[in-house]
């Protein structure tokens, strides 16, 4: 008796191992794509993945229903390690059932956040799903609510991470675009609101799934995704990276690790990466590579508003979030998207314990009619909002050009930032030179019988009056003109300092950032 139970039991583990069937199983790897359990399998360190409902099926009759019944009911999750971290997964199973949503498979995946952030560990969700489930109706959308309803509920608390590595359409994007970080397959991962047929009916507009919503769609254009991967392995190692930067939570702090990378190493080459011109472009990532462990900095959002930049390093084996204006890209202006870019960086840092680091050199915010009429205004109160708002330990070293409203808004000094550097090249001023002269002595400057000398000389006395970082440092503003080549002991030292700070705020339900 006990044997055909056990022998019951067994088909049944194989039959939910299935998903869909051999046949399903097939024409999923003939796209040239993984299933849900090999992604799984690739992500999680060998033999660690227990799963968690692998029994469950939908309850429901319509549309005969009852005949299309698979064990999993289009999700696989559960629990397992990532380089020996315990992390919780899902991954929608497109063998079953087109990987579509039913109120099921909506159970098993908020069971798997409550665990996440009850345990206080990161979960990951693989996307490869047809959207909600037609025949279910209304309950399918009520799962997908749920779901939103509890990546708000672990916003912030525990990291979440998104990889799209097939379509996603309709309510099951949101879910994704709520979550931390969202990686997207080239040529796999697709995401829209509404597909290209519904796109062709309601404006007549013919566009690809790839052009609509591919990787590089939003790698580049929209901002959705925060990595474009090769490949399905390539995407699995973008997570495992990620996450060694990460807390399981945030109670925690980021993991430190051993270095062999000299914390007092000096590098007298940093201040020839600066062209003698300050309106010649140079590449910010040179100077962050020099001055981080290793010469190794994980840049996230890289295809995306690249006038900043943004991404994770180490310095002295700690973890730090590095904001960092480009000049190689729009002269490092701030406009819209590199707005919302680094306050959304900063606000996961400062939710999660990291140290932010902010290297300046910007001529200001973007002008225009376009950045003024899609809201520059709004969208650059942002990243003041953001700054204030942290309370991580934070250094901010200006390097070149810090004009006007930019200058306030990475990171200064009376946004509470606690240590703030200058480079004996760094401009911080209203406006620069040029600008300000043509201004405030446009009567001399048209009265004069030489101009241009004139001009000159009014620029230079500018820069001598309030461009150059030392009237900056007499006000305290700046805590310190630091030699380029410390650049990298002056931060360590820093954040050695400030281990232990501790910054309380008034009591409120939350604040109201300009969305």
């Amino acid at each position: 008796m006990h044997s055909e139970k056990i022998e019951d039991y067994t088909k049944k583990k194989y039959t939910s191992h299935q998903g869909g069937g051999q046949d399903r199983i097939k024409a999923q790897h003939e796209k040239g794509k993984l299933t849900a359990r090999e992604r799984i399998d690739l992500l999680l360190d060998e033999g660690t993945f227990t799963e968690i409902d692998p029994m469950v099926t939908h309850h429901y009759h319509e549309y005969d229903m009852q005949k299309k019944k698979f064990y999993t009911d289009g999700v696989v999750g559960g629990y397992g390690n990532v380089n020996g971290r315990q992390i919780f997964v899902f991954a929608y199973d497109f063998t079953v059932l087109g990987g579509t949503l039913s109120q099921m498979g909506a159970k098993k995946i908020t069971k798997l956040m409550d665990h996440a952030v009850r345990t206080g560990c990161p979960i990951i969700g693989i996307m490869d799903s047809g959207g909600a489930r037609i025949q279910e109706g209304i309950m399918s959308l009520d799962g997908f609510a749920d779901i939103f309803y509890h990546n708000q509920l672990a916003s912030g608390v525990i990291p979440q991470i998104t990889a799209s590595i097939g379509p996603s359409a309709g309510g099951s994007v949101y879910s994704p675009a709520m979550t931390d970080f969202v990686i997207m397959v080239d040529k796999a991962g697709t995401m829209f609101v509404t597909g290209p047929d519904v796109v062709k009916t309601v404006l007549g507009e013919d566009i690809s799934f790839d052009d609509l919503g591919g990787a590089m769609t939003h790698g580049s254009k929209s901002g959705v995704a925060h990595f474009v991967a090769q490949n399905e392995y390539e995407c699995m190692d973008y997570i495992k990276k990620l996450i060694s930067f990460l807390p399981q939570n945030n109670t925690e702090e980021p993991p430190k690790t051993k270095t062999d990378d000299d914390p007092n190493r000096l590098d007298h080459n940093l201040i020839s990466i600066i062209p003698e011109n300050p309106l010649q472009p140079y590449d910010m990532k040179e100077i962050i590579n020099s001055i981080v462990d290793n010469h190794e900095f994980f840049e996230v959002h890289e295809l995306f508003a690249p006038n900043v930049v943004v991404g994770y390093g180490r310095m002295n084996g700690q973890v730090v979030g590095i904001i960092a204006n480009n000049p190689m890209h729009l002269a490092g202006a701030l406009d819209i998207d590199s707005s919302n870019k680094a306050a959304r960086f900063i606000r996961f840092c400062d939710s999660f314990n990291i140290p932010i680091l902010t290297l300046v050199d910007t001529p200001g915010y973007m002008p225009g009619s376009n950045q003024e009429h899609n809201g520059i205004i709004r969208h650059g109160s942002k990243l003041l909002y953001a700054y204030c708002e942290a309370t991580v330990p934070r250094i901010t070293l200006v390097i070149g050009k810090a004009y006007g409203g930019a200058y306030i808004a990475m990171g200064s000094k009376n946004l509470r930032t606690d240590i703030n550097y200058a480079w004996p090249t760094a401009r911080c001023a209203v406006l620069g030179g040029e600008a300000a002269v043509k201004i405030m002595s446009r009567k001399e400057l048209a009265a004069a019988d030489d101009p241009e000398a004139l001009k000159k000389q009014l620029i230079d006395e500018f820069a001598e009056k309030f461009e150059n970082p030392y009237v900056a440092a007499s006000h305290g503003t700046v805590d310190n003109v630091i030699d380029p080549a410390e650049t990298r002991p002056m931060i360590i030292k820093a954040l050695q300092m400030l281990a232990n700070k501790r910054e309380k705020q008034l009591p409120r339900k939350h604040g109201n950032i300009n969305l």
